[in-house]
């Protein structure tokens, strides 16, 4: 059997009237006359088919039953106002949680945080570092950043940049294993880097489009347990890794990693950052959009063209 819920303005009513015992406070409360909130008390008691109020000269005051049902119907409101306001208070709070991987946190998020922190220093980034899809429904997140096809009917979406890549090695790496720098490729039999995150499909992905499967056919490999260990190992000399070239933009200006080939492809994917659709948008989660796309549009001139 169905429990039955009676109609909720006229419950509401009740409940101001019953917490207030006043109606001239409970119509101040509820932003109506004192005949709006007489008619609702009305609606509720022929529902119920009960008199909750008694009329006295001086106000009103609660039957036995309106009393008990008061007992039982304000705790209940007060739980669903402090749970209302729980929730609009992290909206309205100075911390920004973004759900990311910890590659793109460390490469192209927190070396650009120290811009974002001098607009607005009064709000705090908190990075959530995971590799799992988000779940906007019961994750306590404000914004996700990631990897994929932007199809995500739960969450607006907006496009950061495309998932472009390409070898990557240090100079040196490079001067030692392919001197005739007309055949680059010679490093392609050396050792091939790898991460437990971008497996080897992405050599394979890039040898294809560029015609040298059978280069890497037989090139040992080594792999690490993030891209981020992987580019590192690249930058140490251990090899030549498969770089996503968004996420080293700085490495490359710096010269701490070069693309000796110049034969840069897209993978298909992009980066995508992601917000709650129905949350409600405070003015720091407007702010801090409005800066990732700021910062992506930027990032995005930097790329190789494909």
């Amino acid at each position: 059997m169905s429990k039955k819920i009676p109609p909720m303005n006229p419950l509401r009513a009740f409940y101001v009237v019953a917490r207030t015992k006043s109606l001239t406070k409970a119509a101040k409360e509820l932003h109506v006359g004192q005949s709006a909130i007489s008619k609702q008390l009305d609606v509720l008691e022929k529902y119920l088919g009960v008199k909750l109020f008694r009329r006295e000269q001086r106000g009103i005051s609660l039957t036995d039953i309106g009393q008990e049902l008061g007992e039982r119907i304000i705790p209940a409101f007060d739980q669903i106002a402090d749970a209302t306001n729980n929730i609009i208070e992290r909206g309205s709070d100075n911390k920004i949680r973004v759900h990311t991987y910890t590659t793109f946190a460390a490469k192209w998020l927190i070396p650009r945080l120290e811009n974002f922190h001098k607009q607005y220093p009064e709000l705090s980034v908190l990075i959530i570092n995971s590799v799992k899809d988000i779940d906007f429904e019961n994750d306590r997140v404000d914004f996700s950043i990631q990897l994929g096809t932007g199809n995500q009917p739960e969450a607006e979406v907006d496009l950061m940049f495309d998932d472009i890549i390409e070898p990557v090695c240090s100079q040196a790496f490079l001067q030692k294993n392919a001197p005739e720098t007309r055949y680059p490729q010679a490093i392609l039999r050396t050792r091939l880097l790898v991460s437990h995150y971008r497996p080897k499909g992405d050599w394979i992905t890039w040898a294809k489009a560029n015609d040298y499967l059978a280069e890497i056919a037989d090139t040992p490999h080594m792999s690490f347990s993030s891209s981020l260990l992987t580019w590192q190992a690249a930058t140490d000399g251990l090899g030549v890794a498969i770089g996503q070239m968004a996420l080293l933009t700085e490495d490359i200006r710096e010269k701490n990693l070069i693309a000796p080939f110049d034969q840069p492809i897209k993978t298909g994917l992009s980066f995508y950052l992601l917000r709650p659709k129905v949350r409600r948008e405070a003015r720091k989660i407007v702010l801090f959009r409005h800066w990732m796309l700021a910062q992506a549009a930027a990032t995005r001139p930097l790329l190789p063209d494909c």
